[in-house]
């Protein structure tokens, strides 16, 4: 992730607009499953690259993947 994709998550989930201590932790919960989320897909979007290149069960992995977010 690159500096200018952190502080616009950052941004978004409010971490620079907070109040309280609660109003934090919940923007910093909030930029956590965002930073993972974006992450997560990345490491498909990789898995489904390989399908193409190689053969083994990328697309299998790459869905796995995806499905964790939705546990």
């Amino acid at each position: 992730m690159t500096k200018d994709e952190i502080e616009e998550m950052a941004e978004l989930s409010g971490l620079y607009l907070y109040k309280t201590n609660e109003e934090f932790i919940y923007c910093l919960a909030y930029f956590a499953n965002l930073s993972i989320k974006i992450e997560r897909e990345r490491c498909a979007r990789l898995a489904d690259e390989w399908v193409l290149a190689y053969p083994h069960p990328s697309k299998t992995i790459a869905e796995t993947i995806r499905a964790r977010g939705q546990e």
